[in-house]
Parts: structure tokens; C-alpha cells; sequence
């Protein structure tokens, strides 16, 4: 199987919920069919979940920006960090993994206006990926957008499942960024389910 630069190898174990996870920065995504768990951390960026309950099959992405300023989006060669391209990479190692396209179901996160003063580029990446879902007939089951936080997600591909947690009153300063971005354990009792 194909995974390329893109793809995260940041492994590790799951004390809390006893299973294996992968976590994803920017620009990175994730697909299996493994029962474990994908975590990311959120601010203007944007993450769509993707999976396939049935064939459990699923994965995330997690970019920054929604299209790639050189215009290679109908080449597929550019970097995961734009909306366009981490879509196009999830879905097709989605379809090797053997996710069939009418089973297929969303969840949308991120896209926080976390710092004032700044453009709302997480809007803009929402918009992208609530776009792209519907040119592509992929039903939405959830989307948790907007606001002024931060959100860590916890997602289990295999029957989609997500747990969220707001980051409040905090602002993203590198020493919050070295506590957040390791692989720690995601707490049940400190995420909400995203029902859908």
C-alpha cells in the first residue's frame, strides 16, 4: 500500500481507552482499518474524518489552508497542508483499504478564530471541506466549526466515533503546543461525543 510523505507514522498506545493510535499534525492524514484511534490537535485548521461504518474502514486528514495557490489541484501532486490535496489522498487510500463511495460519512472539525485581529481562514477552510463533501455526494453526519477555540479531536475510524475537546481561555503558545501536540491519552470524561 501506497502511503507517501503525507501519511503520519506518529504511533503510540493508548493507555486510557487500551488501544493503539496515531496522531496527525498539519498537513498530514491518516487511513486504516484498524480498531484504534486518530488524534489531532485544532485551531484555524481543519480536519474531516472520514469513514466507511460498514467495511470498517476510515481516517483523517488534518490542512491548513483550503486550495493550493500554485493551482495543482487537478494534478494531485501537491501538499497535504491544502484542503484540495489532503482530501484527494484520504479518499483514494480509503478506496484501497476497501471503503466503498455510498457508505462513506463525514464529520467536520476546527476552523476556530483563534487569535483576533487575524482573517478568518478557518471559515474559508470550512467552507472547503463542506463543499468538496457535497460535490462528492459524501453524507455529513457531524460538523463542529467556528467559535473562538482551539479543539483536540479523538477519532476511531473503524465506526466513526469522535470525542472533541474545546480548548478554552487558552492561547496556543509554543509550551502549550509541546503539552498538546505529544501523543497523550484521549480522557473520556474530559471530551464530548460528537453524536451522528
Amino acid at each position: 500500500m501506497h502511503r507517501g510523505k503525507y501519511f503520519s507514522t506518529s504511533s503510540y498506545y493508548d493507555r486510557v481507552f487500551d488501544t493503539n493510535g496515531v496522531k496527525i499534525l498539519p498537513g498530514q492524514y491518516y487511513a486504516t482499518t484498524e480498531n484504534s484511534v486518530i488524534t489531532t490537535v485544532l485551531g484555524s485548521c481543519v480536519s474531516v474524518c472520514l469513514y466507511d461504518a460498514v467495511n470498517g474502514v476510515g481516517g483523517m486528514n488534518h490542512y491548513m489552508l483550503p486550495g493550493d495557490p500554485e493551482g495543482n489541484g487537478k494534478t494531485g501532486s501537491g501538499s497535504a497542508r491544502y484542503g484540495i490535496h489532503a482530501m484527494k489522498l484520504l479518499l483514494q487510500h480509503l478506496f484501497q483499504l476497501g471503503a466503498a463511495p455510498g457508505n462513506l460519512a463525514a464529520k467536520v472539525f476546527g476552523a476556530g478564530k483563534v487569535m483576533d485581529g487575524m482573517s478568518d481562514v478557518g471559515r474559508q477552510n470550512a467552507d472547503f471541506a463542506l463543499g468538496f463533501l457535497k460535490d462528492e455526494k459524501i453524507r455529513i453526519a457531524a460538523v463542529d466549526v467556528g467559535d473562538i477555540y482551539p479543539r483536540k479531536i479523538c477519532f476511531y475510524p473503524a465506526t466513526g466515533r469522535v470525542f472533541v475537546k474545546r480548548i478554552k481561555n487558552q492561547a496556543l503558545s509554543p509550551e502549550l503546543m509541546q503539552v498538546l501536540l505529544p501523543p497523550v491519552a484521549c480522557s473520556d470524561t474530559a471530551y464530548m461525543r460528537i453524536q451522528g
